[in-house]
């Protein structure tokens, strides 16, 4: 099976898309709409394999372009771009980079997490604009160890934050799908629960419809004026605009945000809040996290070349 037809969507890491070419020739998927359509019409049906990224994906149309499609291999942990229910009942794997990233982006969080609640961030503009001079000392923050902190959504990513925050000696409780076996922490039945119980909340739970506006109008308005918010999984499980107002009008003490409902486009009534903290999705933007991503995306596409199966399948 070496002599697979590989599609890339999307741009990918230099090294996994010289990878792709120089060893199964992989054709890129023209992006400007016209070239598209006439490349889908004449040479869709040709393709066995498309190399993506989870920013981008195999999203329904494209897959429905593609008719011979067997198998699409995802760059990244996340792969709610991607059709994947129509990819299950068509019998096309889809594969992920589960676990390789795990550490930096509970990193991420907890640098979000010290971040937002200390002021780290606003105090180096503090800083840098002059203010300490002109104004004196920079105003009492938050108190980061201790606190009572939700994790929603308590998966791979999710117990590496929690493993971390026992350093801060948090209360730790969290909401997934079902009760997680093997951890102590206390499971709460909903979000909105969860945030009522938590100074807090820290989201990391898988995107995709299921979880769109998960964290809603209702579930902030628990977390409270004195509550903050993390996000670090995708833009799509916070209720963006509901988000905005509740930290316009004072209804909750902060947040931050690595993940955003349109990125790049960040609300622009987020950008002169001094008490929240925007990322542009950089969880996982290490060098090192990066290169293993790209090592597992090369092994996937190499395994399902050899034997039809991939390492890192995502499960129906």
């Amino acid at each position: 099976m070496k002599n697979i037809a590989v599609l890339q969507v999307g741009p990918l890491m230099p090294i996994v898309q010289e990878s792709i070419t120089e060893e199964y020739g992989a054709v890129r998927l023209p992006d400007p709409p016209a070239e598209r359509e006439e490349f889908l019409r004449s040479r869709g049906g040709s393709f066995e394999v498309a190399v993506t990224s989870g920013k981008v994906g195999v999203g329904t149309e494209l897959m429905q372009a593609l008719p011979n499609l067997r198998a699409v291999i995802n760059f990244g942990v996340g792969y709610d771009t991607t059709d994947a229910a129509q990819a299950f009942e068509r019998g096309i794997t889809v594969s992920n980079t589960p676990d390789v990233l795990n550490d930096c982006v509970a990193d991420t969080a907890i640098a979000l997490y010290v971040d937002v609640l200390r002021g780290i961030s606003a105090s180096d503009r503090f800083v840098r604009r002059g203010d300490w001079l002109s104004k004196g000392n920079f105003p009492l923050a938050t108190k980061a160890s201790g606190k009572k902190v939700g994790i929603l959504g308590l998966g791979r990513i999710g117990k590496v934050i929690a493993k971390r925050l026992e350093g801060f000696d948090c209360e730790i409780s969290y909401h997934s799908r079902h009760p997680v076996t093997g951890v102590s922490y206390r499971y709460e039945p909903s979000p909105r629960d969860l945030a009522a119980g938590c100074d807090v909340l820290i989201v990391a739970a898988a995107g995709g419809a299921g979880s769109a506006k998960l964290v809603d109008a209702e579930v902030i308005a628990a977390l409270g004026p004195r509550g903050y918010l993390i996000n670090i999984a995708r833009g799509s499980v916070v209720d963006e605009e509901a988000l905005v107002a509740a930290l316009l009008a004072g209804k909750l003490a902060g947040a931050g945000l690595d993940v955003f409902a349109d990125e790049p486009k960040v609300p622009e009534d987020l950008l002169a809040l001094d008490n929240v903290v925007l990322l542009p999705h950089l969880g996982s933007g290490t060098h090192e996290t990066r290169a293993a991503m790209a090592d597992l995306t090369l092994a996937n596409l190499r395994a399902f070349a050899d034997n039809g199966s991939v390492l890192t399948p995502v499960e129906p």
